[in-house]
């Protein structure tokens, strides 16, 4: 198989596997993602975002990626990537990373968080979603 068909279908897989119910954990706790209301942002362009996770059943490694975008068709930022624990528990996160000012500034903004493991799949790490939130949030000036 080429490595540009095995990408697709895990791509298709990974779309699949977000449209799929979220995996209950013992206790009846579901795997989650969540984006706090606000986030910073200083004046050189460092953008701070946060939120809480809960995961279970990992095989590879899990991070906690978050982008922000502001306006209608405007490009997104991705703002760093947290390694997740997978044990059930909830736990917090927090991504930092730079923007241009021009690009993003105070005010509202979207932010969408995915909690993605690269599992381990015949030798190539294939993502794995375990859950997603995007959420409306405020920018404030630090």
């Amino acid at each position: 198989m080429s490595l540009r068909l095995a990408l697709s279908a895990a791509a298709g897989a990974a779309l699949v596997l977000l449209a799929a119910p979220a995996v209950t954990a013992a206790g009846g706790t579901a795997e989650s993602v969540t984006v706090d209301p606000a986030g910073r942002i200083a004046a050189d362009g460092t953008i701070t975002l946060s939120g809480t996770y809960r995961c279970v059943g990992s095989t590879g490694p899990v991070f906690v990626s978050s982008s922000v975008g502001q306006g209608a068709g405007k490009s997104r930022h991705g703002i760093g990537g947290t390694r997740a624990v997978c044990d059930g528990a909830e736990h917090t996160w927090r991504n930092t990373g730079k923007a241009t000012s021009a690009d993003i500034a105070p005010g509202a903004a979207n932010v969408e968080a995915t909690l993605l493991e690269l599992r381990p799949e015949s030798g190539l790490p294939l993502p794995r979603f375990h859950a997603a939130q995007e959420r409306d949030i405020t920018l404030t000036a630090v």
